[in-house]
């Protein structure tokens, strides 16, 4: 791919917010300051809950100002979370830490693949966002390969050395160039809803994504942590096997292969169908090697899907306000992993095996709602025929 402005601090951006230095035992240091696992996922649908209601009016925004001023002022925010979560000792310190991610989080959420999709083409997107994608991961990955030097000297060092990265990422920012024709095409929030729910077929989709999303987030974020140390697992080995784990996340940028040689049918379905797999697996492990790849899977299946469901979403949208449109869909997305997200919880308060249960039921009916989907998909093409 040539070189193109946009593309490349997109890149640079997302390789810097990859170093998220306390990553590997980011649970245990929130524990170690008074939360308990049930309050982590609390602190974590509250966050759902106001990213959702901060998308559609973002998308409206960058759709009528810009993507850079959009992208620029969710990126400073972020950088401003990272100080207060450095600082933080209560719960309510953590809760505003993530009030404020989720005011940037649903910033980018939309902007950075809207700017991305003018920037590169219809053509090229796909395999731009798989690059943009794994360059956030290869940065995640020299962090936590650092991090196990950083833990053992202090886990407050961790959280402190991540807010610099982020300083200079929201500074990146500012370099970035306005697409021609990006602004003032932003429709009000009625007609914006109407457009998108004219698309039934697409929000069948934005809900087995949903469920797919959270089962996956509440493993490798969370519940990893709690399962290696059922395995007993010492924390001075976490980072390492963050590393081994997020290796096989970079496929994602050859996601665009499978896909064009399979189709996004079934490799979102095999997908699917391996973590569903791999979240068996881990109710019944409690040994070393076996959780670490089940985790290793359900990371790799993850990331393989994040390009693929990008591009379906993009290529859904026909109206020019583009933020706007996949700032709704990121909406439904957040709407339905709030709600799933608690369910984790709660099963995570009874035991980490229920858990887990509740995360491979989720990934079972992912399938069968895709399928529904995608039936519904050719369904409609062999109409048009």
């Amino acid at each position: 791919m040539r070189f193109n402005r946009n593309y490349t601090l997109l890149c640079v951006i997302a390789f810097l917010q990859g170093f998220v230095f306390y990553g590997p035992i980011a649970t245990i240091y929130r524990q170690s300051r008074g939360i308990s696992i049930y309050e982590i996922f609390l602190i974590e649908s509250i966050f759902m809950a106001l990213t959702i209601l901060f998308e559609v009016p973002w998308g409206i925004f960058a759709d009528r100002y810009g993507y850079k001023a959009t992208l620029i002022i969710s990126l400073f925010i972020d950088f401003i979370s990272k100080i207060i979560f450095y600082n933080a000792h209560s719960f309510q310190m953590f809760l505003l830490e993530r009030m404020l991610l989720a005011v940037s989080v649903s910033g980018i959420s939309g902007c950075d693949s809207a700017l991305l999709f003018n920037s590169v083409g219809k053509g090229e997107y796909e395999k731009a966002y798989g690059r943009y994608y794994s360059l956030g991961v290869a940065g995640f990955l020299i962090a936590v390969s650092l991090s196990g030097f950083i833990v053992s000297v202090s886990m407050d060092l961790a959280a402190y050395l991540t807010i610099f990265p982020y300083g200079i990422a929201s500074t990146a920012a500012l370099f970035l160039q306005e697409p021609k024709g990006s602004r003032d095409n932003a429709f009000n929030m009625f007609e914006s809803l109407k457009m998108a729910f004219a698309n039934k077929k697409i929000f069948i989709f934005l809900f087995s994504i949903a469920l797919i999303n959270e089962s996956t987030h509440a493993i490798v974020t969370f519940l990893n942590q709690i399962q290696y140390q059922r395995s007993g697992i010492h924390i001075k080995y976490y980072g390492i096997i963050l590393v081994l784990v997020q290796l096989p996340a970079l496929a994602a940028s050859k996601s665009y292969k499978l896909s064009r040689k399979f189709g996004h049918k079934k490799i979102i379905l095999a997908m699917f169908g391996l973590i569903g797999v791999s979240s068996i697996g881990l109710i019944n492990t409690s040994t070393p090697i076996l959780s670490v790849f089940f985790i290793a899977i359900i990371n790799l299946s993850s990331a393989i899907t994040g390009p693929i469901s990008s591009d379906i979403q993009n290529n859904s949208i026909y109206a020019f306000n583009r933020a706007t449109m996949l700032s709704i869909y990121a909406m439904i997305i957040d709407l339905v992993s709030a709600v799933v997200n608690l369910g984790i919880g709660k099963s995570a308060e009874i035991s980490i095996k229920h858990s887990f249960a509740a995360c491979a039921v989720l990934s079972c009916l992912a399938i069968v709602i895709c399928l529904h989907y995608f039936k519904s998909e050719q369904d409609n093409k062999s109409l048009q025929n």
